[in-house]
């Protein structure tokens, strides 16, 4: 039952002793849900609210859907599974570090298994990528993403909305041109 395993993913202590600031898993899932956003892993401020993609990440993800936040966060329309359910730390390098390795493994396929009516994933960033895109993936983030229309059509690889990738896009029109384009076109036949 898809509630006993959301109170279970809740009530997950895995990683909790590498966690700074302890474990608070952070998803939506639904039955119903048919478009899925597989993200890398909370920053503090989604930590802080318990609310997936609370932050101007999730802002410009919205727009790039072109969708209000009130069918962002209807659970029964689209469901939100990151790689690391808990935010990983801070990286000394800059960012956050990458999701936790445990998290997917121990949980993603039984979430799947309980959103049979998915029909369109959103795969965020080069962690997720390297999951969900095994041997397709290519050997950079921008040639995935470069590639989309390559791929299944249920998957579209996307940078991940962050600040730190303005440079990306401005580097990259064609994202804003064809690919979102298409997005918004998937997105409203699954929604």
């Amino acid at each position: 039952m898809l509630s006993t395993l959301l109170r279970d993913m809740q009530a997950c202590q895995v990683c909790a002793a590498d966690l700074p600031l302890g474990p608070r898993p952070v998803l939506r899932a639904s039955k119903t849900a048919r478009v899925l956003i597989i993200g890398q892993a909370p920053g503090t401020k989604v930590h802080a609210s318990g609310k997936p993609w609370d932050d101007r990440s999730g802002d410009r993800l919205r727009n790039w859907m072109q969708i209000e936040a009130d069918t962002f966060y209807d659970e029964n329309r689209i469901a939100i599974m990151p790689m690391g359910f808990c935010y990983p730390g801070v990286d000394p390098c800059g960012g956050d570090l990458p999701p936790h390795p445990e998290c997917a493994p121990l949980w993603h396929q039984s979430l799947l298994d309980h959103m049979p009516r998915i029909g369109l994933a959103l795969i965020i960033g080069s962690c997720a990528q390297a999951h969900y895109l095994k041997g397709m993936r290519r050997k950079t983030m921008t040639a995935t993403v470069a590639t989309w229309r390559d791929y299944p059509d249920r998957l579209i690889p996307l940078p991940h909305p962050s600040w730190r990738n303005t440079a990306w896009l401005g580097r990259n029109p064609w994202f804003e041109t064809n690919l979102l384009p298409d997005l918004r076109a998937r997105l409203r036949a699954h929604l």
